[in-house]
């Protein structure tokens, strides 16, 4: 006996990403434009006290933002994350960010003393 291969010919479920697995595809979608420059600051809120360099305002998608956050992190040697569009470094990175980001043709600002 031959086995016989079934192809969905209709459906009305709605297709899935292959990369993210969702519904509703974010893999590429851009973070909406903000107003302002790039902010490279520094806080401790939240952290029992131990300092973390931010940069917000990048208008990238996730995966632009990703690419940055590897390059950045080999450049200064320390470790990172990604949460909701905000790059954090562990460690006072500022002054070292913003010329790393100036050379990548990003225009950034520092924020906070």
């Amino acid at each position: 006996m031959t086995q016989k291969s079934y192809t969905t010919v209709y459906s009305t479920e709605k297709p899935t990403c292959r990369k993210c697995g969702r519904v509703d595809c974010v893999c590429d979608r851009p973070r909406p434009q903000v107003h302002g420059p790039v902010r490279v600051g520094r806080e401790t809120k939240g952290r029992k006290g131990a300092g973390v360099t931010v940069v917000t305002g990048l208008a990238m998608t996730d995966t632009e933002l990703k690419n940055l956050l590897a390059e950045c992190k080999k450049r200064l040697g320390c470790g990172g994350t990604l949460r909701d569009g905000v790059l954090e470094f562990q460690g006072e990175h500022r002054d070292t960010l913003v010329t790393f980001l100036a050379d990548r043709g990003i225009t950034a600002k520092k924020s906070g003393s």
